[in-house]
Order: C-alpha cells, then sequence, then structure tokens
C-alpha cells in the first residue's frame, strides 16, 4: 500500500504533468475578436483541452485554418453564424463568453450593457439546451450585470447551479499582481493578493492589507494604488483610442487563459485551485459577488468567503456592496421585464390565432 507521502507526490506529478491527456473540450463564444483570438491561441496549447471550438458571428473560417496549423494535438473546430452555435456549444465541458462590443472611452456602464446582453442571453439560452453542466465563464463586459442575466436565464429554463456560473475577474488580480510587483520590485507571480467585489470601477477591492508579502504603504499611496487598479481598464481604453483602439484584449486574454486553466485543473479532480470569481453567494449583502474560490471537478467546490479587512478596506467594501447591489438589479430588472414583454406577445399571437 502506497505511503500518504508517496501518495501525495504522485497527486501533485499529475496535478502538474504536461503529458496526461484530457478529453475536455473548451467553447470560445467570440473566437474570432480581441480577446477571442489570443485566448484561443494560449488555449490550443494547453495539454489538458482536447478540442477547442471557436464560434463567431464573422471570420471564422479564417482563425480556425490558422489555429488549426499549430503543432499541437488540441483539435480545433470553427463555427460561424448563429445557426452553427448549438453545435459550437455540444457537449462542452467549459465555455467562455468573450463575445459582443468593446468598451469605447465615452461609453457608460449601461451602454455596453444594452448592446451586449442580446449577446448574453442568445449564447446562455442555448447553454441551457446544449450543454447545461458546462462550467461558464463570462468575460462580456459588464460582468457586474451580465452574470445575473445569465442566472435568471439558465434559473427559467431549471438548469441552474450556481457553483457552475462565473464572471470572471481575474484581470483586477493579474493588474494588482503587477502593480504591487513594481512596487515592490520582484516577480509579480509570486505576489499574493485577494481582489474581491465585482468587476468594474469602485467595486473592484483589492485587500492589500492580506499582500503577500507584505505590502507596506502610507494611506496615501496605498489610496493610489486602489484607485489605479480600479481604474486599469479606463487607463487602456484611453491609450488604445490614440491609435482607434478599444479596450483591453491581451491581458483580458492572459487573465481568462489562466482562470480556465485553473478550472480544467479542478475538473482534473487532483487539484483544488483557488481563484476569485464573481459567484452566486451569499458571503456578502451581494446576490453575486467575487470572492476566493477552491474549484473542483463541479466547479466551485467551497467559497473562501471574505477576506479580513482594515477599517479602510471594511469602508470600501460597504461602498462597492451598494454600488453592486444597483448593478445587479439592473440585470435582473432586465430579464423580468423582457420576460413579461415576451409573455404578453405570446399572449397576443395567441388571441389573434384563435380569432383567425
Amino acid at each position: 500500500m502506497k505511503s500518504l507521502r508517496a501518495r501525495h507526490i504522485s497527486r501533485l506529478l499529475r496535478c502538474f504533468s504536461t503529458t496526461t491527456r484530457y478529453n475536455y473540450k473548451v467553447t470560445v463564444v467570440g473566437g474570432c475578436g480581441g480577446i477571442g483570438q489570443p485566448l484561443s491561441l494560449l488555449l490550443k496549447r494547453n495539454t489538458k483541452v482536447k478540442t477547442l471550438a471557436i464560434y463567431d458571428v464573422a471570420r471564422t473560417p479564417g482563425i480556425y485554418t490558422d489555429l488549426s496549423h499549430i503543432d499541437t494535438s488540441v483539435v480545433v473546430e470553427g463555427y460561424q453564424c448563429a445557426e452553427n452555435l448549438p453545435a459550437a456549444l455540444e457537449k462542452a465541458d467549459i465555455v467562455l463568453l468573450v463575445g459582443g462590443a468593446a468598451r469605447k472611452p465615452d461609453m457608460t456602464r449601461d451602454d455596453l450593457f444594452k448592446l451586449n446582453v442580446n449577446v448574453v442571453e442568445e449564447v446562455v439560452t442555448t447553454i441551457a439546451d446544449k450543454c447545461p453542466k458546462a462550467l461558464v465563464g463570462i468575460i462580456t463586459n459588464p460582468v457586474n450585470s451580465c452574470v445575473p442575466v445569465a442566472a435568471e436565464i439558465l434559473k427559467e429554463k431549471n438548469v441552474f447551479d450556481p457553483k457552475r456560473l462565473f464572471g470572471v475577474t481575474t484581470l483586477d488580480l493579474v493588474r494588482a499582481r503587477t502593480f504591487i510587483g513594481e512596487i515592490l520590485d520582484m516577480d509579480p507571480g509570486k505576489v499574493s493578493i485577494p481582489v474581491i467585489g465585482g468587476h468594474s470601477g469602485e467595486t473592484i477591492l483589492p485587500i492589500l492589507s492580506q499582500c503577500k508579502p507584505p505590502l507596506k504603504l502610507d494611506k496615501e499611496r496605498a489610496i493610489k494604488l486602489i484607485k489605479r487598479i480600479q481604474d486599469a481598464g479606463t487607463e487602456v481604453v484611453k491609450a488604445k483610442c490614440l491609435d482607434g483602439g478599444t479596450s483591453a484584449t491581451l491581458s483580458m486574454a492572459h487573465a481568462a487563459y489562466l482562470f480556465t486553466d485553473a478550472l480544467l485543473r479542478g475538473l482534473q479532480g487532483d487539484c483544488k485551485p483557488v481563484k476569485c470569481a464573481y459567484v452566486a453567494s451569499d458571503v456578502s449583502d451581494c446576490a453575486f459577488f467575487s470572492t476566493p474560490l477552491q474549484l473542483g471537478k463541479n466547479g466551485v467546490e467551497k467559497n473562501l468567503g471574505l477576506p479580513k479587512m482594515n477599517k479602510d478596506e471594511e469602508e470600501m467594501y460597504c461602498k462597492a456592496v451598494e454600488k453592486l447591489k444597483k448593478h445587479i438589479k439592473s440585470g435582473v430588472d432586465y430579464f423580468k421585464n423582457k420576460s413579461k414583454c415576451d409573455k404578453k406577445v405570446k399572449e397576443e399571437k395567441k388571441d389573434k390565432d384563435k380569432k383567425c
């Protein structure tokens, strides 16, 4: 019988193995866009993926062909146009939604929501039918409102599992580690810090007091750092608008890949990776909140809850919760109002058919 130490070493080797083959299918919806292309490239190199399906409304044949020429064992499938979305999602283990409009300098959060909510509706409705057990990562912004819409759709279809729906907030963590690494003059990859809350502006809460290694900043410098992390998306948008660009693409693809790889490691069952993500939970007064999560075969294995906070962080937390509640409400209200309208249209059509 194997000793406890031997079993532990064996488990670790399986966890970090680059040769073990798995049969996971990952579907990237919006795979030909600014985020989708680099994300798909990274996934094509992941040995835990067997099938990579990319879906988009345009340009798919070229991107699919280009990806398929890369010399890895991951099989690439390409799908274009709405009628092929079901096939792209069929039997997917992980679905990443990166489609929709990118943020521009003059856009409000509400403007972006109005542009992208239809994409979320279409895709999540199809997920409910074709791969209801998939782990779903929503990257399409605004995440704070789009995830609640997705949850309502899945509830209506009786397939909602709070352990399987994620708002991907990893980019906030990536940025926090990068900026802290610059301050400490160290490898950002060795920085550990929880970033909780939501995925926009003041709802993003980097808990500096729990940073490892410890980060010793006076209050003024701490506030400045937090503000930079919260406004980093705007920093990219402003820089890119000078040459006609939009929002973060490369850093977002990198962050989305890190989160997806953690989901894949969780699916393997040999590891219990921890990542922050925006999920349905009761750890705060919000129906959805980003906290550190232990991931496993069924998605969220354990919500690790809120980290310890100092007085200043607690004050920011309270403000973030109030803002986040409004963002969540706007998503839920949109779905409820649309459902009422859809029901009314169906009833009117039914009455009209009876008269005919």
